[in-house]
């Protein structure tokens, strides 16, 4: 496939949502609902459980398969206070010592004015500056579409993973082509030049691993032996590891 194919790809109806990551790699997940704030956004889902002998706090962006679930939960697209549930969850985390796993799949956070008068620039900031101090390991998986801050905020990890046929990418192809062309026809264009595939970017070394399709149903025992990875490194070494992961960004 080439970059344009795989954009479409990754916006598949058919595709695999968090939840069926959460419910094939994750035991005993209990759901935790509300930011403590305004209110429940149902585009996050986010809670606790085990893998293996392992327990964790899981965190991930809900598209939906058909229309009355993707209304449910706003096409994935995140409100302030699905951020701030996520960042609650991340804090308790490291309250009780449990990595953080995250299953990114948006276009993008909520761009409406109701999102933005309760603090959607906000909260999507704390998430990347709470997540760079985080004193327990964090794994994020990009499974679909990783677009722009609504992605970002859940992808400050000590290690990122990407499904092959997915993307991440600060602006949708179209919205590129849009500002740079005034039309969506340079999409194709635009979607090469932006390197958003997840091979272009374990090159540029922006991620860590390239999930294979044939390797998904496996992926919970890779998971479990990245968390023990992770754990064996000392507190203060993970989190100055993390800072640096993303200081030599660009460099």
């Amino acid at each position: 496939m080439n970059d344009i194919e795989i954009v479409r790809a990754a916006r598949s109806e058919n595709r695999l949502t968090s939840i069926d990551f959460i419910g094939s790699v994750v035991k005993d997940f209990v759901e935790f609902h509300g930011d403590r704030l305004y209110g429940e956004d149902r585009a996050v889902i986010a809670g606790i459980g085990r893998i293996d002998d392992i327990a964790v706090t899981v965190i991930g962006i809900e598209k939906g398969k058909n229309t009355e679930e993707r209304i449910e939960h706003n096409f994935g697209s995140a409100m302030p206070e699905g951020y701030r549930k996520a960042l609650r969850l991340m804090k308790q985390a490291e309250k009780f010592g449990r990595p953080v796993l995250c299953f990114v799949d948006t276009a993008g956070a909520y761009c409406g004015i109701d999102a933005e008068e309760r603090g959607q620039g906000r909260a999507i900031a704390r998430c990347l500056a709470e997540m760079s101090g985080l004193k327990v390991p964090i794994l994020s998986i990009v499974i679909g579409e990783g677009g722009s801050g609504g992605a970002l905020a859940l992808s400050h990890a000590d290690r990122i993973w990407m499904l092959e046929d997915a993307y991440f990418s600060v602006v949708s192809p179209e919205s590129c082509a849009n500002i740079l062309w005034k039309t969506q026809d340079k999409a194709d264009v635009a979607a090469e030049a932006l390197g958003l595939t997840a091979s272009k970017l374990y090159e540029l070394g922006l991620i860590d691993k390239v999930i294979k399709s044939e390797d998904v149903p496996g992926l919970s025992d890779e998971i479990y032996a990245q968390i023990n990875e992770l754990l064996e490194i000392p507190t203060d070494t993970l989190v100055t590891q993390r800072y640096m992961k993303f200081r030599k960004v660009g460099y």
